[in-house]
């Protein structure tokens, strides 16, 4: 694999991993994990570790996220 690439995909979760960290809203957040749950993925897949990178893609991507807003509506509505 070219170090050029590598070096791209990392610095792209570094950039993403920063953006989660500082976007305030809930809801942004969780799009922004996703986002950055599937740029680590296709990290792990430029690593040869195909199996960690489907479980990123799984849990990272897909469930966290999901789980975030779900937690955030339910929040919100006891609010009300």
């Amino acid at each position: 694999m070219s170090p050029v690439l590598l070096l791209v995909a990392l610095l792209g979760v570094a950039v993403a991993g920063g953006v989660v960290a500082l976007t305030r809203d809930p809801e942004k957040q969780a799009v922004t994990l996703s986002a950055f749950g599937l740029l680590l993925g296709v990290t792990f897949v430029l690593f040869d570790a195909p199996d960690v990178a489907l479980s990123q893609l799984a849990i990272g991507a897909a469930i966290v996220p999901l789980l975030v807003m779900l937690t955030v509506r339910t929040v919100r509505r006891r609010q009300r």
